[in-house]
């Protein structure tokens, strides 16, 4: 069971989710879970973040929700996390 998990909220990121997500799989702390919540991304953003699931499926959590907001993308989120939650990023 994962130390930490970490839930990243997306909504039309495409720019930016693969720096974030290069960012939280190669921290020093290796025994993390990762939730990623798309919250409706109409751009790219689930494709790109599909490559990392493949390459990291045993870290990668990926869920769907239709647009709501961050505070709804970050709660929709929780049910999914095995630990406490340590950080959440705001990427939107």
């Amino acid at each position: 069971m994962p130390k930490v998990s970490v839930i990243i909220p997306v909504y039309n990121v495409e720019n930016y989710i693969e720096r974030c997500l290069d960012s939280v799989v190669n921290q020093t702390l290796q025994d993390i879970e990762i939730i990623v919540v798309n919250d409706g991304s109409t751009d790219s953003s689930k494709e790109k973040i599909e490559s990392y699931i493949q390459k990291y499926e045993d870290k990668i959590k990926y869920v769907e929700k239709e647009n709501g907001g961050l505070s709804s993308a970050r709660n929709f989120g929780m049910p999914y996390a095995c630990r406490r939650i340590y950080s959440i990023f705001r990427f939107r």
